[in-house]
């Protein structure tokens, strides 16, 4: 009897896993989601235009008999990350609050006092979402990069994935690791799958975002754009630079603590001329430091292209802003960006049982 008991509880939870995705979706859950035709599409409304729009923009431009046929070599995509497939509200971009954590929890980690001073003076302007002055925002993003001056990059990746683990502020049962929008990851392997290089262009760190999307989503290391750390070594300021060269048994990679080199707005579309040579078909944004790169996508392009824009609007299951969510939809309209109501159109953000915390 009592195995019988056992089996039929075991049976309910199998049955109620299988229902639906109960809180949010694992690294190992989004790593593996594939998407090739129309139909294995799951986290998106059947009636949602952007997935309609993507699907008849594919089927168009893979189809050789098609008008609007555009060779493999030329497939090309950009995605910005925070705020397009990950998440950005809660309540700020991944590298901005690990500067926070790092300054103000890490026990092994002792802060100058300039930049003790200044996370305490700001966390909680951030955490209540209040705007920063423009002084502010400068040595926030200083901040980003002294606070980690000496490590390693090995160092600095292995600290990125400590604070992955971490949770969301703001919204429940979501850690920092995890916090990928599920029906954005689907168009990234779905354009993956049918001939198209996709690329990240982020003012995220490079080498955060490497470590945030590795493993996860099916993008290479030399596809992903970003705010480049500046690096130094150990025995650089004993030499000349223009004369110095690297001793691999004298000497170490380290972060200088120089400011980012910032990946934003129009530099986006530099980096995209720099280092993929081609214009993008397609492109993905969700901010107006994104209107670079979408704008130079539908700039004079001989293929057809399209670019979207990510609306924040759910104020349920994200933490959406009703105004901001309003003018950004009016902007996307006025420019020919396609707007994506994340309220009306995602089925699931990050997994059913992440909701904005009350």
């Amino acid at each position: 009897m009592r195995k019988k008991i056992l089996a039929a509880v075991t049976a309910g939870l199998i049955a109620l896993g299988s229902f639906g995705a109960v809180n949010a979706a694992t690294r190992d859950e989004v790593a593996a989601i594939h998407v090739e035709t129309a139909s294995d599409f799951q986290y998106w409304n059947a009636d949602s235009p952007t997935k309609q729009k993507i699907v008849e923009f594919v089927e168009d431009v893979t189809n050789p008999n098609s008008k609007n046929f555009i060779p493999p070599e030329d497939r090309i995509a950009t995605f910005d990350m925070d705020g397009t497939f990950y998440c950005e509200t809660a309540p700020l971009y991944f590298q901005e609050m690990m500067f926070f954590h790092r300054v103000l929890e890490d026990k092994n980690y002792t802060a100058p006092k300039k930049l003790l001073n200044l996370a305490k003076k700001i966390q909680p302007k951030v955490l209540a979402k209040q705007k920063l002055t423009p002084a502010e925002n400068k040595a926030h993003f200083e901040g980003l990069t002294a606070a980690y001056a000496g490590m390693t990059p090995e160092e600095y990746r292995a600290y990125v994935r400590e604070f992955m683990d971490t949770n969301e502020v703001g919204l429940t049962n979501l850690k920092r690791g995890e916090a990928f929008y599920l029906p954005m990851v689907e168009i990234i392997s779905y354009l993956t799958n049918n001939g198209f290089a996709v690329y990240i262009d982020s003012a995220c760190g490079v080498d955060t975002t490497r470590e945030l999307v590795n493993g996860v989503i099916p993008i290479q290391y030399d596809r992903i754009l970003g705010s480049d750390f500046n690096f130094t070594s150990t025995n650089m300021g004993k030499d000349n630079p223009h004369d110095h060269f690297y001793d691999r048994h004298k000497e170490k990679i380290i972060i200088s603590g120089k400011p980012l080199t910032d990946n934003a707005k129009t530099i986006k579309i530099f980096s995209i001329l720099n280092q993929i040579g081609k214009k993008p078909v397609l492109a993905f944004g969700n901010s107006s430091g994104d209107s670079g790169m979408l704008e130079f996508t539908l700039q004079d392009n001989k293929y057809r292209s399209m670019s979207f824009f990510v609306i924040c609007d759910d104020t349920e299951r994200e933490l959406g802003n009703p105004t901001r969510a309003a003018s950004d939809t009016a902007l996307a309209l006025k420019r020919g960006w396609n707007p994506i109501s994340m309220r009306d159109e995602f089925k699931t953000i990050y997994g059913d049982n992440v909701k904005r915390a009350k």
